[in-house]
């Protein structure tokens, strides 16, 4: 017995040899706190609240659940409506929800942790790691009648950055503002989002590096599959499945054992239900170009750099937490000071979000001008939103975080997101 209990430890240690490091600086993990001990005020967050239950009692969104965090400690989290409005499912502070786009994020840290280990360069080829890459090109041409198309040689290769900050011109397939793109994913096969289907990220991505660019590498910004790119070169250097790589760099040691590609079947059940508003009721989403089911069905085998993740409100904030605190959290450190700089930088210039807000290698990032434009948050803000209508902020300047988690597809009236914001900032009371 005790040799295999020895053999059971130095398995162990084995396969979490590379896991994240320690550090020496402190900080807790997010943890209950009154909004008073940290400069909130208690009547400002009730109003918050109020607006909340107010949008729901009007019909304006299903259900949602609300974070805020200042200084390490929650100072707001609740519920509101229902996580299925059909079923009689009512919404709790642990229900999980579909990411979508807040996946992104968790990628780009994934990528810079490799980065960090000298695995490659940011201006690096992506061909480099990805051969069928190489000697990209760009669309000049299309025939609507048969979708055949014609192209010119790009003047530049496709770099990991360019990847990261969505200036390599590739497309978004099914939810690209080209009708072209859409019609030439489509034909290839390409998988967009998110999926049920037995198909890897790697069989996608290398379907994907056939295609047309919108543009040459690096002129644009566009919303792209870029990040799904990059779930595939993690897997490509680190040798492990995506999905193992952000359990052992990022989840464990952050302690987000509520975040999943792939839902285990103890956790399905605090899954929210995606709904729409139908003849005034909410009812489940159905399924169109893709099954909401996705979570908890179907094969479970393609991991979405770039859409994929499902979470709680609690385990993002966790997230959001460690790059508060530049790169560690409760004793761990997943990025250097330095890294996290560089991730909150201007790298597209002013190719993003106008004069208030740039692109960093993760992020949209409030700068000065979006401060003093209002309702955004301190210059240095970081944020993104989901697909399923969930949203984030986070502000270094007040250390305050703000999670908004909500699941609801078609038109909606929704004004919460902004609301939401610009009422947490007015809560500060220090």
């Amino acid at each position: 017995m005790k040799k295999i209990l020895l053999a059971v430890a130095i398995w162990l240690l084995a396969i979490h040899a590379d896991a994240q490091t320690k550090t020496s600086l402190k900080s807790s993990p997010l943890s209950d706190g009154t909004p008073s001990s940290v400069g909130m005020s208690s009547e400002r967050l009730n109003k918050i609240g109020e607006m909340l239950s107010d949008e729901v009692n009007s019909g304006n969104i299903p259900g949602a659940v609300a974070l805020i965090a200042k200084d390490g400690k929650i100072v707001f989290h609740q519920a509101y409506g229902m996580a299925d409005n059909t079923a009689g499912v009512e919404m709790k502070k642990d229900a999980i929800f579909r990411i979508a786009s807040q996946t992104k994020a968790i990628t780009s840290t994934a990528v810079m942790i490799l980065w960090e280990e000298g695995q490659f360069q940011l201006d690096d080829p992506i061909s480099k790691y990805i051969p069928e890459f190489k000697n990209p090109q760009v669309l000049s041409g299309f025939k609507y009648a048969d979708t055949t198309y014609s192209t010119i040689p790009a003047n530049k290769e496709i770099t990991i950055r360019h990847l990261l900050t969505h200036t390599s011109g590739l497309g978004y397939g099914v939810i690209d503002g080209d009708e072209r793109m859409r019609m030439i994913y489509d034909k290839a096969g390409v998988t967009d989002l998110f999926t049920a289907e037995n198909i890897t990220i790697g069989e996608s991505v290398k379907k994907l590096a056939k295609l047309p660019l919108h543009f040459n590498p690096g002129e644009q910004y566009r919303y792209s599959e870029g990040l799904d790119v990059l779930g595939y070169l993690v897997e490509v250097v680190s040798g492990k499945p995506f999905d193992e790589f952000l359990r052992e760099r990022i989840f464990d040691p952050l302690g987000m054992d509520d975040t999943w590609f792939y839902l285990p079947k103890n956790k399905e059940n605090r899954l929210v239900t995606v709904q729409e508003k139908k003849d005034g009721k909410w009812m489940p989403y159905p399924v169109t170009f893709y099954d909401t089911n996705y979570p908890k069905a179907g094969a479970r085998a393609f991991f979405s750099g770039g859409a994929g993740l499902s979470s709680t409100a609690k385990d993002y904030a966790t997230f959001l937490q460690m790059y508060l605190n530049e790169g560690h959290l409760n004793g761990v450190r997943i990025l250097s000071r330095t890294t996290v700089a560089s991730i909150m930088g201007n790298q597209t210039g002013d190719l993003f979000g106008g004069d208030n807000k740039y692109y960093g290698l993760a992020f949209g990032v409030v700068t000065e001008k979006g401060e003093g434009h209002g309702g955004m948050g301190s210059a240095g803000t970081f944020d993104w939103g989901g697909y399923f209508n969930t949203q984030y902020f986070a502000d270094p300047q007040e250390q305050v975080i703000g999670i908004l988690m909500k699941q609801t597809q078609g038109r909606v009236n929704d004004q919460t997101g902004w609301k939401f914001r610009q009422m947490v900032g007015a809560a500060v009371d220090d």
